[in-house]
């Protein structure tokens, strides 16, 4: 009996913002070994990206991911010079997107990596990046040309504040939340597609280490395991924040050590009340079904 095709996800749309222009995957020219790292923001991103290329640079120390691993839907720079830049890569490369699987071109050849974490996490980290963002950042993403849509204002003082308006605005002032953890938990069981969690990277490193680099197919040095592992700890990220955040820290007041923020999750606990908890539950499980709820809301 003839196995049924494998039903490849399809781009649907494109996606605008202050933030976003999703037409550059249009143009993205993928090679069969290229690695995509997928999140909705804020969900260990970098953390992800640090570990891709610990492996792939088997453990070494000077290895600048802010630099080797771009977020391609940025609009900022632009993708005549992003895509360029992308092209002339030697290394196996490994992409950044926060874009939902229906806004991106998807390739059946290469790997993918989504790293899902509790919205309400998140939102707790979104705020220190936003709140401690300088008006560099904001002059990079309200005034370089092209923007589509209103631009981004500064956040309001009231952390409680920032999250109400998040969940009841559907993602405001970024993009849609449930929308992107829902598109990537619906195409979880592709072949090259893997689903991580930031609260499992956090409760074991190493095994996640060693599962990525299985589902990549890239072989360990046993010698080089241990320091690989110890660059992909917060300890060593935060040291080296410069080499993670993008220019090196300079949209951010405090610099980089402020992008590598706490690297922790239940901080939502002491200051959410218990019905702003309940109605972010109920829109969860309303949104992705009971099963995906459950598995993002790990901590």
């Amino acid at each position: 009996m003839n196995e049924s095709p494998i039903p490849w996800p399809h781009k649907q749309r494109e996606l605008h913002n202050h933030h976003f222009d999703s037409t550059i995957w249009n143009h993205f020219k993928f090679r069969d070994d290229d690695i995509v790292i997928a999140t909705y923001g804020k969900s260990g991103t970098t953390w992800v990206q640090q570990i891709v290329a610990q492996l792939l640079f088997d453990g070494a120390e000077d290895v600048s991911v802010a630099e080797l691993s771009p977020w391609l839907d940025l609009r900022v720079p632009p993708k005549d010079v992003k895509l360029p830049a992308v092209e002339a890569q030697t290394h196996r490369r490994f992409i950044k997107t926060h874009l939902p699987i229906d806004a991106l071109v998807f390739s059946p050849r290469a790997k993918y990596l989504y790293i899902g974490r509790d919205g309400r996490d998140v939102i707790f980290s979104m705020y220190n990046h936003h709140a401690n963002a300088n008006e560099r950042w904001y002059q990079a993403l309200n005034d370089s040309p092209g923007r589509v849509g209103p631009p981004i204002a500064k956040p309001p003082s009231d952390i409680r504040q920032y999250f109400r308006e998040w969940l009841d605005g559907d993602g405001y002032p970024f993009w849609p939340f449930f929308e992107n953890v829902r598109s990537w938990w619906e195409v979880r069981n592709l072949p090259n597609v893997l689903m991580l969690h930031f609260a499992s990277l956090k409760r074991d490193l190493s095994g996640e280490i060693r599962r990525v680099a299985n589902f990549l197919e890239v072989p360990i040095d046993e010698a080089r395991f241990p320091a690989i592992v110890e660059h992909c700890s917060f300890g060593y990220m935060k040291k080296n924040a410069t080499k993670s955040s993008p220019l090196g820290g300079v949209f951010w007041d405090g610099g980089a050590e402020t992008f590598i923020h706490k690297g922790t999750n239940g901080r939502w606990r002491d200051v959410l009340s218990a019905e702003e908890c309940a109605a972010y539950d109920a829109r969860s499980r309303a949104e992705l079904g009971e099963a995906c709820a459950s598995w993002l809301a790990d901590s």
